[in-house]
């Protein structure tokens, strides 16, 4: 997996103390008033879900690190970004190793607080299709929001497949875990926190509702997938969907696939009859472009492409995490020659 590139942490270090007293959001920078629980969230997916846990809660600021379309997995944060940080309360983080740099970040910035991790409670599967898990050490480096305390090498990929959150029912432990956190981090607000999350995790239910609906009525040796990257694992094990292969053969979508990768997939897609190659909102269509002209297959890029390692800007179909899993799935649907179902309202 290629080195991430990071800012010497001196500098991190001192541009943190510089804007000390600051916490940024996902548009800027602001001032959070005394007394308010300052709230940092790692990835797009895991800001959503503490958005929707936190609603109109007062005296709650929050700090969205990774923006749209912006790829976890080459993140670097800014100083501003390391600024936020450190002026933290509680972090939220996906987990499952997703975020490589974030130990180099808690140390620059000199983050203390509360943290929680998402994937606490998901089994982590070792690749796109096995679902064995591991256990996650503990050790006494950063603590939980549960009260247990988590090692700094957690947060390494370890050969598991950090995309956790494209399973919906995944996405439902995670709110829980989320806004469990929470409510331990400032009692003021629990009650708050709890009832925006159970509103929450019924329209997830209702998502994953839908979309089982929509893809058991396909039979099941046409429900194919080829992807950018080894993202949908957990989605095409939830959803009983035969994961075909991914143009760059790898959790991380900064990898690159080789010639022979490439002449083994072309060759999966025409054996199993793949009507469609999907390209990723956040990495470049090119090679799915001439994956599928090769192929004979329809290319899904631009605003056909699927959220994966990133939700979209405000007014695109990924906005949200809900509106991401229509957008997919709806599109998935529709390479297989299917039209979906209605939506329900309360997710419109």
């Amino acid at each position: 997996m290629p080195t991430k590139r990071l800012v010497p942490i001196a500098l991190f270090a001192a541009s943190a103390l510089a804007l000390s007293g600051c916490a940024a959001t996902a548009g800027g920078a602001t001032d959070a008033a005394d007394g308010d629980l300052r709230v940092v969230a790692t990835t797009t997916q895991v800001a959503d879900f503490t958005r929707n846990v936190i609603g109109d809660t007062d005296r709650v600021t929050l700090t969205q690190l990774i923006q749209p379309n912006q790829s976890a997995h080459s993140y670097d944060p800014s100083a501003a970004d390391l600024a936020g940080l450190g002026a933290a309360d509680v972090l939220i983080v996906n987990g499952a190793g997703l975020e490589e740099w974030l130990d180099d970040a808690i140390s620059a910035s000199g983050f203390d607080g509360i943290t929680i991790d998402s994937d606490e409670g998901i089994t982590i599967s070792d690749d796109a299709a096995a679902e064995d898990g591991h256990e996650h050490a503990e050790d006494d480096d950063h603590e939980h929001g549960d009260g247990h305390e988590h090692a700094e090498d957690e947060h390494s990929h370890a050969g598991g497949n950090p995309h956790i959150w494209t399973s919906v029912p995944n996405a439902e432990e995670m709110v829980h875990t989320i806004a469990h956190g929470l409510a331990d981090a400032s009692a003021d607000n629990a009650a708050a926190f709890e009832a925006n999350a159970e509103a929450y995790e019924g329209k997830l239910a209702a998502l994953d509702d839908w979309i089982h609906t929509n893809i058991d009525a396909v039979p099941a040796n046409e429900r194919l997938l080829v992807s950018n990257h080894d993202a949908f694992g957990y989605f095409t094990t939830e959803y009983g969907i035969t994961y075909v292969g991914s143009i760059i053969p790898s959790f991380d979508d900064n990898a690159e696939p080789s010639a022979a990768a490439i002449d083994d997939l072309v060759a999966a897609i025409k054996a199993t009859g793949v009507k469609a190659v999907f390209s990723e909102a956040s990495i470049s269509a090119k090679a799915a472009d001439a994956i599928a002209s090769e192929a004979g297959v329809t290319v899904y890029s631009g605003d056909d492409a699927l959220y994966g390692d990133s939700l979209g800007p405000a007014g695109s179909d990924g906005e949200s995490y809900i509106s991401s899993q229509l957008h997919n799935v709806s599109l998935i649907l529709e390479s297989w020659g299917v039209t979906p179902s209605a939506v329900p309202a309360d997710l419109q």
